[in-house]
């Protein structure tokens, strides 16, 4: 039996080793994956702490995953070996349950998760389901195709999906692995954009970003900078931490919108009546189907938009991640096959 490398994880918060594994070929309806690059996204940290449910161990994590299909399984009709592939947070939908039938695929009540569901991408080699395959368009690197499957389209389909109009005051919170993305995407859709970050240092990177306005949350009222530049229609709250999200809400503008796309499970402190007396909407919004990422790999190639990354090989998946976790990491840290 052929096996190849892949990180594994042998029980919650266990480190990261690298072992040989068989490497089978794709059931019905799948494909296997060689894989080129894979992000180290922040949420691998809540899977690496077993803070997800029916994890099996060990565990190999990664859910920003690029490469090349290998081989296809039979039913696969729409791939063939050769073809640049993405995967994102969205590895896979069952087409069948309800959610799915009224076309909330990201609802699927059996959607699959690369890591979560089945092996990740922190390995050579990956079986995923065929609905999960996002096509990478030419001009667009496995590297920088590959945290457009997770950061990439939670930010550009977050931003598209609002009610914001070109010229509209539009703030990203949380300048990281997604906030650099949304600075990027916010510019590039026409949006008037503020960056919201901790410390005076990150303002001349924001700046090259692409943001027209820098707000230093340690040393100024986010609200009130936000009101003193006429209110936010949008604030894309990126940084997982729910103070600093409902910081922001005082500066939306009437019936504009919170979107909320940093994990974290703290409670929200927003007041009803700050909501009903401005018609705000507080809006909680997952990533995105393959479509959406092809979509979302398409308006980058279109505009410029990429990652800033930080590659590192996968047999040094353990300091990348380690990278990640404690802040280190410069944006994005990608492993690379």
């Amino acid at each position: 039996m052929p096996t190849h490398k892949a990180v594994h994880v042998a029980a919650a918060g266990a480190p990261l080793t690298l072992a040989d594994v068989e490497t089978n070929s794709p059931p019905r309806d799948h494909v296997r994956i060689a894989v080129a690059a894979c992000g180290v996204c922040g949420t691998d940290r809540e899977f690496h702490a077993g803070h997800f449910p029916g994890l099996q161990w060990p565990l190999t994590l990664g859910h920003e995953l690029a490469g090349t299909v290998a081989e296809v399984g039979d039913g696969v009709e729409d791939f063939a070996v050769g073809d640049r592939v993405a995967v994102g947070w969205f590895g896979g939908n069952c087409n069948r349950c309800v959610p799915c039938r009224r076309g909330y695929f990201m609802q699927c009540e059996r959607m699959q998760v690369p890591s979560w569901h089945y092996p990740g991408g922190y390995a050579e080699s990956v079986v995923a389901p065929a609905t999960a395959l996002a096509a990478i368009p030419d001009g667009l690197s496995f590297v920088e195709a590959a945290p457009m499957g997770c950061a990439g389209v939670t930010t550009f389909n977050g931003l598209r999906r609002t009610r914001a109009k070109a010229g509209d005051l539009v703030a990203v919170l949380g300048i990281g692995g997604l906030g650099h993305l949304g600075i990027q995407f916010a510019r590039a859709m026409g949006f008037e954009t503020v960056a919201i970050a901790r410390g005076a240092a990150r303002e001349a990177d924001v700046k090259e970003l692409g943001a027209h306005h820098y707000i230093d949350s340690t040393a100024a009222d986010v609200a009130a900078e936000l009101r003193r530049l006429g209110g936010a229609a949008v604030v894309l709250a990126t940084a997982a931490s729910s103070q600093a999200m409902a910081a922001t809400v005082a500066g939306l503008r009437a019936e504009g919108e919170l979107v909320t796309v940093g994990v974290t499970p703290e409670n929200l402190p927003v007041s009803p009546l700050d909501l009903i007396n401005s018609g705000l909407s507080v809006i909680g919004h997952p990533s995105g189907t393959a479509r959406d990422v092809e979509e979302t790999m398409h308006f980058a190639l279109l505009t410029g938009v990429r990652p800033i990354v930080e590659e590192r090989p996968l047999a040094q998946a353990a300091e990348a991640f380690e990278a990640m976790d404690t802040g280190k990491a410069h944006y994005r840290m990608v492993l690379t096959v």
